[in-house]
């Protein structure tokens, strides 16, 4: 398996953000779903522009129009975009093509009918894929999918793992061997309420899932 990444999302609190920060996660995710619990608002540009680079900042959208995108990528200095709706390839290529130095990552839910084929046009348009819980809400549901059903996918594109991971999720992901899953993204179970997030629960979770790094960067 390759080095894990770890994504903390559902951020919109700029002191629990800063405080997220010193933690040093790889993806930083804000929440750009009007919908969703977890909707940045008016978030401060200024400060989120303030976050270091080896943070990579990552916007989340929702079938949403793809000038929009365009503009809060533009706006927040945006590094990675998670689309997480119904976007087709097409979109992908269009948005990669405004932007190709900006990451990709695009999410699908997971299910027990899931068709791992569906992911075959958009293998040369997207960076990583995101495996998260098939929900009706788009995410953000606290639950976790069946991960051996993730023996389906055949393809050579990294992915991130999502839906429902908390702290007692650590034993099962020390557990997981596959050279393709690339990062462990995690929000709800992690959370005070909505956007924001516990300190000592990620630190924890941190630090077990990630103890060599934790020993280089000499976090506590």
């Amino acid at each position: 398996m390759m080095s894990l990444k770890l994504k903390i999302c559902g951020m919109r609190d700029p002191e629990n953000i800063a405080q997220v920060v010193a933690l040093q996660p790889d993806y930083l995710g804000l929440i750009f779903y009007p919908k969703s619990k977890r909707f940045v608002g008016n978030i401060s540009a200024t400060m989120i522009n303030a976050i270091p680079e080896r943070i990579q900042k990552t916007g989340v959208f929702v079938n949403e129009q793809l000038h929009q995108v365009h503009e809060f990528i533009l706006k927040y200095k945006l590094s990675a975009v998670q689309l997480h709706g119904d976007e087709c390839p097409n979109y992908c290529k269009a948005l990669k093509n405004l932007l190709p130095a900006v990451s990709l990552i695009k999410a699908f839910g997971v299910d027990e009918s899931f068709d791992f084929k569906i992911l075959n046009p958009y293998q040369k348009v997207v960076d990583y894929f995101l495996f998260d819980t098939q929900t009706l809400e788009h995410g953000g549901s606290g639950k976790t999918f069946n991960w051996s059903l993730l023996k389906g996918y055949t393809l050579k594109i990294p992915y991130f793992l999502s839906g429902g991971i908390g702290p007692e999720s650590l034993e099962q992901l020390q557990q997981l061997n596959d050279k393709y899953l690339y990062a462990i993204d995690i929000n709800s179970k992690f959370e005070i309420e909505p956007g924001l997030k516990d300190i000592a629960k990620l630190t924890a979770f941190k630090n077990t899932l990630f103890p060599l790094r934790v020993a280089i960067n000499g976090i506590k």
